[in-house]
């Protein structure tokens, strides 16, 4: 090869193979591209270049076409780069076959499609939607209106799970989300497979959600040799085929739809492109469903320990009167102030104050019982709302989160010290009218400052 060889100076990526796929020539092109070195790739098959996802395809369907046609264009597949990052690109190939059958050659010609994927991707879907049939623009337009109208991710899923069921006449559809905690759980519809135990790299959901594209498979057959845990999964399950979309939002993969088959199906591009269509319609519902989620959380918590504030203690407390009322239940209302707070702010700062009211939240939230709600009324004031809590269960839990307050902790050094100083107010259900949610705030609050004038580190009880 010399610096003037066409061959090494071509715009595209080239690469010359046995007929068997294994690489006997590449361009400066290709390696700087991927970022290979030539000997790291010459005597490599091709398809170990590619990621599992274009792998299965490449093997499945692409290479049996080829060798019935001899010639193919255009093939989206992804390439793996030497850094392990991913490049699409489009594969044009030529399999030429010796005389009487023996020796030949596979000329491959590589194209960077990494610039216009999206254009493209977006021209096709409009292309095929508006070539697609009646029931395939309905199915959409269902579809558009039901995600609209979802105001929670479970409401969306299920109706995800209507459209696909529309879409692809599947008897087992299902989605897949990763939760904003990092998780990847079955948010709505059947997964047939889900019993069964792989490894992550037998599980095509997860490869699928962690960027290999869509994926497919028409049969067991296909599946085989690339995951065979899944594939006798797939026969103990009697499942045939299966199709794998992912869910994208701005960061990247939030999920996948999922369609499976209990016989062998060949799925046409059409078929396809409007699983897709689905997961792209979905992506921005679910992204603004959780974006109104978090400014709600921004808009009932406090910033500081993320307890709740004084708009949703309101809101709960009237919930919990009501509740409380109809079912004949007590309620208490625990106000607790810290002693000896200002001290701490005051003379460590307001870093060491942040972080001590941080620590007493946590604490708080750790002795209380799990209906219990904890929220942060301002400074250093604290509230609990105890529903279904008589005067001693609500004494017992006073004096937990008291103890709590107590332990010494490690934002405080010697010389410092804090404790609670706290008021209950109790409402038994019974005298007509029920006290107001201000009613209960005021006797707490007043019976916090009883408890502090007679010495701190105390609890008052009221009735109201």
């Amino acid at each position: 090869m010399t610096a003037h060889d066409p061959f090494d100076r071509a715009a595209c990526a080239l690469i010359t193979a046995s007929v068997d796929g294994v690489i006997e020539r590449v361009n400066q092109t290709f390696l700087q591209w991927t970022g290979y070195e030539a000997d790291a790739v010459v005597g490599e098959n091709f398809t170990d270049l590619l990621v599992p996802g274009s792998q299965l395809f490449y093997e499945t369907r692409h290479l049996p076409v080829l060798r019935l046609a001899g010639e193919l264009r255009e093939v989206a597949l992804s390439l793996r780069r030497a850094d392990g990052t991913e490049l699409p690109v489009l594969l044009n190939s030529r399999l030429t076959i010796g005389d009487e059958g023996e020796g030949g050659e596979m000329a491959l010609a590589i194209f960077d499609a990494t610039a216009r994927q999206n254009y493209e991707r977006d021209l096709l879907s409009a292309r095929r939607e508006a070539e697609a049939s009646e029931a395939r623009v309905r199915v959409l337009q269902l579809a558009s209106s039901a995600f609209g109208a979802a105001t929670s991710e479970a409401e969306l899923a299920e109706a995800i799970v209507t459209s696909l069921r529309d879409a692809v006449a599947a008897p087992f559809v299902a989605v897949m989300l990763v939760t904003t905690e990092g998780e990847t759980v079955l948010a709505a519809g059947e997964h047939p497979l889900q019993e069964f135990t792989f490894s992550p790299s037998a599980a095509p959901e997860l490869e699928v959600i962690r960027g290999a594209g869509v994926m497919s498979a028409s049969s067991v057959d296909e599946v085989e040799p690339v995951y065979p845990a899944l594939a006798a999964a797939m026969v103990e399950a009697r499942i045939e085929a299966f199709t794998i979309v992912p869910l994208y939002s701005a960061g990247g993969p939030v999920g996948a739809l999922l369609s499976f088959f209990q016989r062998r199906r060949e799925f046409d591009q059409q078929e396809m492109e409007l699983q897709i269509a689905l997961a792209r319609q979905a992506a921005p519902v679910l992204a603004r469903i959780r974006l109104t989620a978090e400014l709600e959380a921004l808009a009932l918590h406090d910033q500081l320990t993320g307890l709740a504030n004084r708009a949703l203690l309101r809101e709960h407390l009237n919930g919990a009167l009501a509740g409380a009322g109809r079912r004949g239940h007590p309620l208490a209302l625990i106000f607790l102030d810290l002693d000896g707070f200002k001290s701490v702010n005051d003379t460590l700062g307001h870093s060491a104050g942040d972080a001590l009211l941080r620590l007493v939240a946590k604490r708080i939230r750790e002795v209380v019982r799990v209906g219990d709600m904890v929220g942060r009324f301002g400074g250093d004031e604290f509230i609990v709302i105890c529903e279904d809590a008589g005067a001693d269960a609500a004494r017992l839990i006073g004096e937990r989160i008291a103890a709590a307050v107590r332990e010494p902790s490690e934002i405080l050094p010697s010389g410092f010290s804090i404790s609670a100083s706290t008021g209950i107010s109790l409402y038994a259900p019974g005298a007509e009218p029920g006290p107001t949610p201000e009613a209960l705030f005021i006797a707490a609050d007043r019976a916090m400052y009883r408890s502090k004038d007679a010495g701190r580190d105390r609890i008052t009880m009221v009735e109201v």
